[in-house]
């Protein structure tokens, strides 16, 4: 519990620290470290990390199993994490990431443990998840909205959602962007290319990414350096397999699979001459404020959280043919190229602060904690029969 300013918080529903997946875990890692390094005891619910150490950065973490199974396991480790946070010192405020945890917020809010639930983007949208999948993400979305006493949303356009869809505020707190003035200067040897000598996707395979628009896109465009791709399939081997039948046709294309080294991954991303980003159901990616805060030159599908994320600045587009001129016109105008990477690295250093994020946290948690929520007036919200309709950002 409190002791003047400085708080208790709990950090669930995710893998946990040390980061090695995704934009949550991150997340949580360079906000956890910031709060614990301002005084706040900050307690971290982790599963299946290859350390085993109980303080990481400042932070405590709370080591607890999970069902190794897709559907389940996100869900089995943060039902234990719930039930472990319950029967110990209550905390403060409690941080809850992912919209599908929503059923164990109830719970925290019976210990009187002011909670927040991170929404994430539309998870129902993504194709991995079958029909049950899907009406599973919408309910709990809006079995989140009704029970939390915080909603955060990571960018303008979700926060949109929410108002439009269920007619309640949110807190938008946005990731960070690590910035890179210079390359990690790894050798690419083994991949065949040279710093400005490629254009780069890292994406899972998924239709909602858009990496076959990309690469059958770059297929048509008259580009002469390679394209660089970085991913897998983890669900879609169908999908997977009309992307390798275009690059297995074109010699400029090259499938590297997943790339889990961070030094090289930094490298390919400063060294590359664009970032091709395809992600449409999010909100503010962590793999696009990356590439912006390498100084990459970005060709982005065209949807207005892209658009905001990188303020207009880059090239965009829709259809393979979109993406075929996008790389031609890049490898046309090299001035043009250098002068966008130079502006969203500007942009991501001014407007993507991970100090920014740790302070918006922060003040949150002590709202929290001194008895501020949402939950009194959104309890009873319905989701309205009109949808949000996110390519165009208008609804339909």
């Amino acid at each position: 519990m409190r002791t003047g300013d400085h708080l208790t918080i709990a950090m669930v529903g995710t893998r946990g620290v040390p980061a090695a997946y995704g934009g949550f875990e991150t997340a949580i890692e360079e906000v956890g470290r910031r709060l614990a390094e301002r005084g706040h005891e900050v307690v971290v619910y982790t599963r299946g990390s290859q350390s085993t150490a109980k303080e990481y950065l400042g932070m405590r973490v709370v080591h607890l199993p999970a069902v190794p199974v897709k559907q389940i396991e996100t869900l089995s480790h943060t039902g234990l994490s719930t039930v472990h946070l319950m029967t110990r010192r209550r905390p403060d405020a409690a941080f809850v990431f992912n919209a599908a945890n929503s059923p164990f917020v109830p719970l925290l809010r019976l210990r009187r443990v002011p909670t927040a639930l991170h929404m994430d983007g539309l998870e129902w949208r993504r194709s991995k998840w079958g029909p049950r999948g899907r009406a599973y993400y919408r309910w709990a979305e809006q079995f989140g909205v009704r029970t939390a006493d915080a909603l955060i949303a990571d960018a303008p356009g979700i926060a949109d959602y929410y108002t439009h869809q269920f007619g309640v505020p949110t807190e938008l707190i946005r990731y960070g962007a690590p910035i890179l003035n210079s390359s990690p200067g790894r050798s690419l040897a083994e991949y065949g290319v040279e710093p400005g000598g490629y254009h780069l996707v890292v994406a899972r395979f998924e239709p909602e990414n858009h990496v076959l628009e990309i690469v059958e896109g770059y297929h048509r465009s008259s580009a002469t350096k390679p394209l660089l791709v970085v991913g897998s399939a983890p669900y879609s081997a169908e999908y997977t397999d009309r992307i390798a039948a275009i690059a297995a046709s074109d010699p400029r294309i090259r499938l590297l699979g997943g790339v889990y080294d961070q030094e090289l991954l930094d490298t390919l991303y400063a060294d590359a001459m664009t970032y091709a980003h395809g992600h449409s159901v999010g909100g503010t990616n962590p793999s696009l404020l990356r590439a912006m805060g390498a100084g990459t030159a970005v060709i982005a599908f065209d949807v207005p959280f892209n658009r905001e994320v990188l303020d207009e600045q880059g090239w965009f587009f829709r259809t393979p043919d979109d993406a075929a001129a996008a790389f031609s016109a890049a490898e046309a105008s090299p001035e043009r190229v250098q002068e966008l990477g130079r502006m969203v690295r500007e942009s991501a250093g001014r407007r993507f602060r991970w100090d920014d994020v740790a302070r918006a946290y922060e003040e949150l948690a002590h709202r929290l904690a001194r008895g501020s929520s949402v939950h009194g007036s959104a309890r009873r919200a319905k989701r309205r029969a009109e949808e949000w309709e996110f390519a165009g950002g208008v609804p339909r």
